[in-house]
């Protein structure tokens, strides 16, 4: 898996604990980008911290059935992303990208003196493997994806997505999409890129007849 100058090959290359950044509602996905706007002094402390060393930290959730989504229990699966680009916005903000490398399944959290947490980590190794593409249903993600643009009244750069990779339009689409943070979370443990697809077409089927079926009710 490349993210930016780096390769990141063998398991040797990924660190065992890392910098983690709980984050509701936020989908990173190997080879991925996510823009992220820090302002929080733990996480602008945590940011320096990965800019000092390996520049890896770790996307995770907060698990949904809690009302601590900050300090709270954590998913058992996030995605290790690399800082590729960061800019000081003079304000004290930090506007980074992160471009993900593999996912990860959190062994334990480490007590630490440091204001952001770290965890002990257990990276998908088959991730930093080319993803095998080939039996993505890449009509029937294009169908719902078209059908969902129509109905919110939307537009997409066809061109663009026509030029795309199966694994690079399934995981852009999986990332930008405007689902909850349990959607995102079936996205992210998907088993690999075949399912990942199908779970997104599924959730967006879903997404479109229910809205049908609120639009039908406004009209009775």
């Amino acid at each position: 898996m490349q993210a930016g100058n780096v390769r990141y090959r063998t398991l040797d290359d990924i660190p065992e604990t890392v910098p983690i950044f709980p984050l509701s509602g936020a989908l990173l996905l190997p080879g991925g980008q996510l823009p992220l706007n820090i302002f929080e002094l733990r996480y602008l402390a945590m940011i320096d911290a990965a800019l000092s060393s390996k520049r890896i930290i770790g996307m995770i959730q907060p698990r949904f059935d809690q009302d601590n989504q900050e300090d709270g229990d954590l998913c058992e699966v996030g995605c290790l992303g690399r800082i590729t680009s960061f800019a000081e916005t003079g304000d004290g903000r930090l506007l980074i990208t992160l471009q993900g490398i593999c996912r990860f399944r959190v062994i334990k959290e480490i007590t630490t003196r440091t204001p952001f947490r770290q965890c002990k980590i257990a990276p998908l190794r088959a991730d930093l493997d080319e993803a095998d593409d080939s039996e993505v249903d890449r009509s029937a993600l294009l169908r719902v994806f078209r059908a969902y643009l129509d109905a919110n009244s939307l537009e997409a750069d066809w061109d663009g997505i026509s030029r795309a990779g199966n694994e690079t339009l399934v995981n852009a689409l999986a990332m930008m999409s405007p689902f909850g943070a349990a959607e995102k979370q079936a996205l992210l443990e998907a088993a690999d890129l075949k399912t990942r697809a199908e779970t997104l077409i599924a959730i967006t089927e879903i997404a479109l007849a229910k809205d049908q079926d609120d639009f039908e009710g406004s009209l009775q």
